[in-house]
């Protein structure tokens, strides 16, 4: 009786999982929909011409996903539109028109977090980038373990001095990819990647890019964070890595 108990309930369970999957999937799809009545030829044009510019999509493949409209986004800040992650006419007939954006400092290996625009420039040594969407530092208080502090990203000229594989639970939330660059402050991967300065002072890049861009960035790398009123130059590092080990050890 058992026995059949076992089957009869093994049995019930598979098409209730199916079930499961069914609305996950329309759900998601549903939810992508919502972002752009552009059609799929539309949407792949889009998801093309974004990425020809230097901003992460994903694949291109005319679905309007979560990678496309993180791409959108960065898009949108970078070029300081309203940042609606919503595809439409307009907004790919800007697409069509922009240029792709430019490093402070092209021709050497590093990241660039402008805290203005909210977005990340990975940066290879032919000046080539790749652009995502991140929030940093809110510049509010908060209070962790009885100490009050101010959410903020530091500004300057920094390396990766530590990184880390896969999740791991920091004191304020999970981190995915991290990659330190100052103290307890970040570069990491997070499901949550509002489109304002909303942080604790961690950099967060969207889950689905940050173990590739983390494998681009290892241990070394130059990372400059700035905004209108200050900019640290890193050529000094790259021209001389011996002033950068020194940085690391201090």
């Amino acid at each position: 009786m058992r026995q059949l108990l076992v089957r009869y309930t093994t049995t019930r369970a598979i098409p209730i999982i199916v079930l499961l999957l069914i609305f996950a999937t329309t759900t998601l799809a549903q939810r992508n929909r919502q972002y752009t009545s552009l059609t799929p030829t539309q949407v792949r044009e889009a998801e093309r011409l974004l990425s020809s510019l230097g901003y992460w999509t994903g694949a291109i493949d005319g679905r309007f996903d979560e990678a496309s409209r993180s791409a959108l986004i960065a898009f949108q800040k970078y070029e300081s539109r309203p940042v609606t992650g919503n595809l439409s006419l307009e907004e790919l007939e800007a697409i069509r028109n922009s240029t792709s954006p430019k490093a402070r400092e092209p021709r050497f290996l590093h990241v660039e977090i402008d805290v203005d625009r909210q977005v990340l420039l990975m940066v290879d040594e032919q000046g080539v980038v790749k652009v995502l969407p991140v929030s940093t530092g809110s510049g509010e208080q908060f209070v962790d373990e009885g100490q009050t502090s101010v959410a903020y990203t530091p500004r300057g000229r920094f390396i990766v001095y530590e990184k880390a594989s896969g999740w791991e639970q920091g004191p304020l939330g999970s981190l995915y990819f991290a990659n330190y660059i100052s103290g307890g402050v970040a570069i990491h991967g997070s499901r949550n990647v509002p489109t304002q300065p909303e942080t604790h002072g961690c950099i967060r890049v969207p889950v689905f890019a940050a173990r590739q861009l983390s494998e681009l960035m290892p241990v070394g790398t130059i990372v400059l964070v700035y905004d209108k009123i200050s900019f640290v130059s890193g050529k000094a590092w790259a021209e001389n890595p011996k002033l950068k080990q020194t940085a690391s050890i201090e």
